[in-house]
């Protein structure tokens, strides 16, 4: 293999000659050499599209020549592209507050941007990374602007992966409206219900959480691109820093706007902290959603079974014919992971100090992987287990009329005392509530009908009333 000879203040280092990455991210993968993934490529998409606005106002500016200028432009598309993947080989556990990314990206624009011009690897007097592919930034203005930019195009995919399973519940919450069931609370028999309910309450807070989502993109479009070092802008000229805001808008589509205050951007992280907040809180829900679906489907013999899931794989290396609810587990541990990476993010905001926060590395590994994790365990979790639920009627009729729960309807007309009574001796003889008011004639069977007719049970009023005018 053959070599090039790149020296920087420390020293030199022999690097490969076909390789694009420069010293800078040679020291860094060995500094940091810890057998982890390298860093989150939607970051580094981001990262290459500021190095291309750069160029693109450096270029209007006169800042750069024009060749020199296409160069960097076209070869900050190429990374966006994906063709440099492969280069992108610092740890994304990394010292320094992204450093080393800003400068494994520098590097690979502008070894690439050299080639283009007909130049080899290497030969920074055509190309250079600092001070022609970094020029007028800082990692520090960069990076949190790129991962603000991830982040919100992540949000939208996350926000309409919801919306579709807030679709898909309301379905359920349909198709299930005159399936009669038990409902439970503390895991106690409680009311009577539709299943459509327990379904429509599912959505209710899946619709919260898609609000929520939608919302805190608006938290995230303020950057402080050209504020450079620590938010005051040194090195950068006025036109640029105003100029890069408006290109950088251009080329994302998205409303970002340049912070009246770029310092606080710079140094100061809760930002990502809330948005981290309300992923936790709708992980929260899909967490109790996928543990309700669980209990539900349990069994077939041995646990509620009013529900059946779809049926995605053996369950078992040594039970012939037993199937596991493997995607409400699946989502359940995206969830999980998304509540780990928010304590992470929660830490890693608040220990900043001064001027800077040098764990922005964490918070991009964390953000971006529980966006990426809830999108695609949502859209999953919709096609592979929800969209296919059935419901058990014959099974919630059977536990319905097996409980004592009815008994509740009888409090109006009899009182708390005897109507638990009649519960009490409904499950001591292992009879229903009708039995046991049948057999003791405390009502008519026409009246008996009335009260416990549990299609009025499941509504608002005083059952045996609903049709008495303010009852």
């Amino acid at each position: 293999m053959n070599f090039r000879i790149e020296k920087d203040q420390i020293g030199e280092w022999n690097i490969p000659e076909n390789s694009f990455c420069g010293i800078n991210t040679k020291r860094a993968q060995e500094n940091f050499d810890l057998g982890s993934k390298g860093v989150n490529l939607k970051l580094i998409y981001e990262i290459a599209l500021i190095k291309k606005a750069a160029a693109m106002v450096h270029k209007q500016l006169k800042q750069l020549t024009e060749d020199k200028a296409d160069s960097i432009i076209r070869a900050s598309e190429e990374v966006i592209e994906g063709k440099f993947d492969h280069e992108f080989i610092v740890s994304t556990f990394q010292g320094g507050a992204g450093t080393s990314t800003n400068m494994n990206v520098n590097e690979v624009i502008a070894n690439r941007a050299i080639e283009i011009l007909g130049g080899k690897k290497g030969d920074y007097e055509i190309v250079h990374p600092l001070n022609d592919v970094n020029m007028s930034q800082s990692t520090n203005d960069v990076y949190p602007t790129a991962l603000r930019i991830a982040a919100i195009h992540l949000l939208r995919k996350l926000s309409n992966s919801l919306a579709e399973l807030q679709e898909a519940l309301q379905g359920k919450e349909i198709e299930f409206s005159d399936v009669l069931k038990l409902g439970r609370t503390e895991l106690m028999d409680a009311l009577p219900m539709m299943l459509g309910q327990e379904f429509g309450a599912y959505a209710k807070a899946i619709e919260r959480d898609r609000w929520r989502v939608y919302k805190v993109e608006e938290r995230l479009r303020q950057i402080n691109l050209g504020g450079t070092a620590i938010g005051t802008g040194v090195n950068a000229s006025h036109k640029y820093i105003f100029m890069v805001t408006d290109v950088i808008q251009e080329l994302t589509g998205l409303g970002l706007a340049r912070s009246d205050y770029p310092l606080d951007i710079t140094q100061n992280n809760d930002v990502f902290v809330e948005v981290s907040g309300l992923l936790k809180a709708c992980s929260t829900n899909l967490l109790k959603l996928s543990n309700d679906l669980r209990l539900l489907s349990s069994g077939p013999k041995g646990g509620f079974g009013e529900i059946e899931l779809p049926q995605m794989q053996a369950g078992s290396t040594i039970m012939p014919g037993k199937v596991n609810p493997v995607i409400p587990e699946m989502i359940g541990q995206v969830a999980m992971r998304v509540m780990a990476n928010d304590y992470a993010i929660t830490m890693a905001a608040s220990s900043g100090q001064l001027e800077l926060n040098s764990f922005m590395p964490l918070i991009a590994e964390c953000l971006l992987e529980s966006l990426e994790l809830l999108d695609k365990g949502v859209t999953i979790f919709r096609e592979k287990c929800i969209a296919g639920i059935k419901a058990n009627k014959e099974k919630c009729q059977e536990t319905l009329e097996r409980s004592a729960v009815l008994a509740t309807a009888l409090v109006h007309h009899l009182g708390y005392e005897k109507a638990g009574y009649i519960a009490r001796k409904a499950l001591r003889e292992d009879k229903t509530v009708r039995d046991i008011l049948i057999e003791e004639k405390i009502f008519s069977n026409s009246r008996i009908n009335e009260i416990l007719n549990p299609f009025e049970v499941t509504k608002p009023g005083i059952p045996g009333l609903l049709g008495v005018p303010g009852k």
